[in-house]
């Protein structure tokens, strides 16, 4: 008898059809290309018609795209946007519309996926998985400490402790080093019945996260060591390979000149030229990312305490990111006060979405005020720029508290939204602070930009990836 051959490794990619998660998983799927990877990579239609550029890919011959529905209503691009309030809607949908259409194509790709690479919400991916004999590795695009986070709510039912009260969220969680009180953990945990939906959701996650082969992470040693190694509690192979975004530029040849952009909104790069024109470090960058949403009152509350500063500011303020009526970006019919009007042309540049990884390695600028979204962390961390945080929801509440408490780059202003908070905050970060900031985040800078250097912890969880990919093989049904 001849010798039996493993099949080519081909690896499908199924991230959330969101823009956070879609950019990190096609860096990673860039990275699989580069290493000689087969990569299949299943996207929403409503994201896949609105990336820039998706024929950048086509330079590798063993990459291709396949689209499916993503079940909520859709017309226009901009019909549905898919924000930060409807996840929930989208996870639904997915599971009913999304799920037969994947299945079909896990079980009738050609050549026959040998490695399935899904999204760690998607808990339905273990069953497809195992239902067509494909191995499975979970990519949460979440940061672990959020993750984390999120797999303790179990334990906190089964212990009583949960559901908690308002008035008793600033208790300490057990078994956090006195690090995470409950209002840190993730926004799920401020829901009152055991039985909502996304409590169940997230139940039936943790349940499901440790029948994965594996769990690829978008962080780096140095970073989250601890956390990282509480996750070999409950998965017996742990891959971190961030961050992505710098890594992907260390094994391009032409480093990040090769990289197209992969934002699925359009980019104002006017707002590079405006930064050109600034001091060295005197501009505070602010955006609330590509999901969060802002009240009225606290758009309003953040442009005062912005103006109030004194600082110079640069805004991305994301069409359909401020909920009923008021200021959006464009809307030139509507009418904003003198006083922010005024202090806006004087020392600030409102664009509707900005060149994110290109403006935070701007000279000019100084600091970040974010939601804390982890991919927005990552990017400021590799920059070495200091965080004012400001989370919506999932991860970022815990992202925010690491980033002040446990990595001391920045501040938390979690559940506060008043101009004069923002004012002193970013005073602090761009002043009175400012030196004690900088010299952290360019220490933590530097050693995430080791990480992924040759012989650095994610260059060789990476390579470590592609070797248990190649020697993974279809499972018997």
């Amino acid at each position: 008898m001849g010798k039996e051959t493993s099949p080519s490794p081909h690896v499908v990619i199924f991230p959330l059809p969101l823009q956070g998660p879609v950019k990190c998983m096609l860096k990673l799927a860039e990275m699989l290309s580069l290493a000689g990877i087969r990569v299949t990579f299943v996207n929403s239609h409503h994201v896949h018609r609105r990336l820039p550029d998706p024929a950048y890919f086509s330079k590798y011959p063993n990459f291709r795209f396949q689209t499916l529905p993503d079940g909520l209503p859709d017309g226009l691009p901009d019909d549905n946007p898919r924000s930060g309030d409807q996840i929930l809607d989208l996870l639904w949908a997915m599971e009913a519309v999304s799920q037969p259409a994947f299945r079909e194509i896990l079980s009738s790709g050609s050549p026959a996926a040998t490695c399935l690479i899904a999204e760690g919400v998607f808990s339905w991916c273990a069953s497809v998985a195992a239902d067509v004999g494909v191995p499975l590795l979970y990519f949460d695009t979440i940061s672990p400490c959020g993750l984390w986070g999120l797999l303790s709510l179990p334990n906190l039912i089964q212990s009583g402790e949960f559901p908690f009260t308002d008035e008793e969220l600033d208790e300490v969680v057990a078994g956090t080093d006195g690090v995470i009180r409950r209002r840190d953990l993730p926004s799920f945990c401020r829901i009152k019945d055991v039985n909502d939906p996304i409590i169940q959701l997230v139940i039936e996650e943790a349940s499901h996260i440790p029948l994965a082969q594996g769990l690829i992470f978008n962080t780096f040693h140095h970073l989250e060591a601890p956390i990282l190694s509480q996750m070999l509690t409950i998965s017996p192979n742990i891959y971190a390979v961030g961050p992505l975004h710098a890594h992907l530029k260390s094994r391009l040849p032409g480093g990040e000149h090769s990289i197209a952009s992969d934002s699925i909104w359009e980019e104002d790069k006017t707002c590079i030229s405006w930064l050109d024109k600034q001091p060295s470090k005197s501009v505070i960058y602010v955006s609330i990312g590509s999901l969060a949403v802002m009240t009225r009152d606290q758009l309003y509350e953040i442009w005062h305490g912005l103006v109030d500063s004194g600082s110079r500011f640069l805004w991305a303020r994301r069409p359909g990111s401020v909920l009923g009526p008021g200021p959006k970006h464009g809307d030139d019919d509507v009418i904003v006060p003198l006083y922010l009007s005024q202090g806006t042309k004087e020392r600030g540049c409102v664009v509707g979405w900005a060149p994110q990884e290109e403006v935070l390695a701007h000279p000019s600028v100084g600091g970040f005020l974010t939601h804390s979204g982890w991919n927005s962390t990552l990017e400021s961390v590799v920059a070495g720029k200091p965080m004012i945080c400001w989370p919506f929801h999932a991860d970022q509440q815990v992202n925010s508290r690491y980033v002040e408490e446990v990595w001391r780059l920045g501040l938390d202003m979690k559940d506060i939204c008043d101009r004069v908070v923002v004012a002193e905050m970013v005073r602090e970060v761009m002043g009175s602070r400012k030196d004690e900031f900088s010299e952290r985040a360019n220490e933590m800078a530097k050693f995430a930009k080791m990480s992924v250097s040759p012989g650095g912890s994610s260059f060789l969880d990476f390579d470590r990836l592609i070797k248990d990919i190649k020697m993974m093989k279809i499972l018997p049904l």
